[in-house]
């Protein structure tokens, strides 16, 4: 064992002649085990939320989405369907029809997106598990229905148990109207509320589902579709296959994968992450002036010990070698303990949800606190913590030492 080692461990757990080094070690222990179990309990329930909201995103988005580079659709007849659903991982496609719409509920209307999806959509989406009243179904024989979201369910007063009232759709008719009939101007039907779904309040709001065939007569499209959506099976990676479908498509077609379908509230996740990040090391920092003072007072109570060692012929490096491992060891101490009481919290978090959302009435989603525990953020936090230590420990040491070192030597 090194021998500045050795002597750090006899100063950090041996008692001292003064009562106060105790206590401020303690503080100083305490202080980082604090800061670092906040440190990752905080980023622990991030990454939790982080997999609620993409566990919502994907019952609505598909893995991923294909548009045309230039213009509004795609020619489907024209589309390379059965290479594209020969590559290994690939589940389905579902052709899509969207637009905007008015929607007119008995003496209500409002605006939202109507969305025309192929048949197999129900089998391969997510989506009839988030229904909320009725149930998901779109077309039986020549029949056609519409699942509607929550948000615009609310807006209309839309109830599936009643039959006797329709739910009419209009939509622009293609190219340039020469007349301001609202009739002429626009195509019109009527069909059946079915479900209401719940995901998230963007969807809910914006978007309710029709069958494929009845979204191209509204909008007169023959073989076109606005999209193509597409389901992977679980476990593959998705980098790999997007890079196939595009050397598939080439030039014509976007490929988005879902992270870049919703590329702007993934970054803001991110960003906000951060943030937090900083802001608990910007404390963790603070509480490290509580190292920097329990070193400081430790060098001055040891002045004789210095100057006993320096006449045993121990040099300045292997003086602050000395008080650095002190510093060092609390940092450590401080790092372990705060990771290991963090990961009890987050644990018993996980399994049992001792810290609840809202109340039992099932106003939100999750009935408690998510936390999904990654290796890499303890990785982080273990680094940033003995970072700090580090820092805190320099001053004091290279500068308390030599000073502490001269006045003995001159002794």
């Amino acid at each position: 064992m090194r021998l500045s080692l050795f002597i750090a461990k006899r100063y950090l757990i041996s008692k001292k002649s003064h009562n106060l080094i105790n206590v401020i070690s303690i503080i100083s222990v305490v202080g980082l085990s604090v800061g670092t179990m906040a440190l990752i309990v905080v980023l622990s329930v991030f990454n939790g939320f982080e997999e609620v909201i993409k566990s919502l995103y994907t019952s609505f988005n598909a893995d991923m989405r294909i548009t045309a580079v230039s213009g509004k659709t795609i020619n489907y007849s024209n589309f390379p369907t059965e290479k594209i659903l020969s590559i290994s991982g690939v589940k389905n496609l579902t052709q899509v029809v969207e637009e905007d719409a008015l929607f007119k509920y008995r003496d209500k209307q409002h605006i939202a997106k109507i969305k025309g999806v192929s048949e197999g959509f129900i089998e391969s989406s997510e989506l009839d598990s988030m229904i909320v009243n009725g149930n998901f179904v779109l077309q039986e024989g020549n029949a056609n229905f519409a699942v509607v979201g929550a948000g615009i369910a609310w807006y209309l007063d839309i109830y599936p148990e009643n039959i006797s009232d329709l739910l009419s759709v209009y939509v622009p008719k293609r190219g340039n109207q020469s007349s301001f009939n609202f009739e002429n101007a626009f195509n019109s039907s009527a069909l059946h509320p079915t479900g209401v779904f719940s995901v998230q309040q963007e969807f809910d709001e914006k978007y309710v589902f029709v069958p494929l065939r009845f979204a191209k007569i509204m909008m007169n499209y023959g073989d076109e579709v606005t999209s193509v959506e597409i389901r992977l099976l679980p476990d593959y990676d998705t980098k790999p296959i997007q890079e196939s479908i595009k050397k598939i498509l080439g030039n014509e077609f976007e490929v988005k994968n879902r992270y870049q379908q919703n590329e702007t509230l993934f970054k803001l996740l991110k960003s906000e992450k951060t943030a937090i990040f900083f802001i608990l090391v910007f404390i963790l920092l603070l509480s490290s002036f509580n190292m920097i003072g329990s070193i400081s007072i430790l060098i001055a109570e040891k002045k004789k010990d210095i100057g006993i060692l320096s006449v045993m012929g121990a040099d300045l490096k292997l003086i602050r070698s000395i008080f650095f491992t002190e510093g060092m060891l609390i940092s450590l101490m401080g790092s372990l303990t705060g990771l290991v009481l963090g990961f009890l919290l987050l644990y018993l978090q996980q399994n049992y949800g001792l810290l609840q959302l809202g109340n039992a009435d099932g106003d939100f989603i999750i009935s408690s606190y998510p936390v999904h525990m990654k290796i890499t953020d303890f990785i982080y936090v273990f680094f940033t913590v003995l970072t700090i230590g580090l820092f805190a420990t320099i001053y004091p040491v290279s500068y308390l030492t030599k000073q502490v070192f001269r006045g003995q030597s001159n002794k």
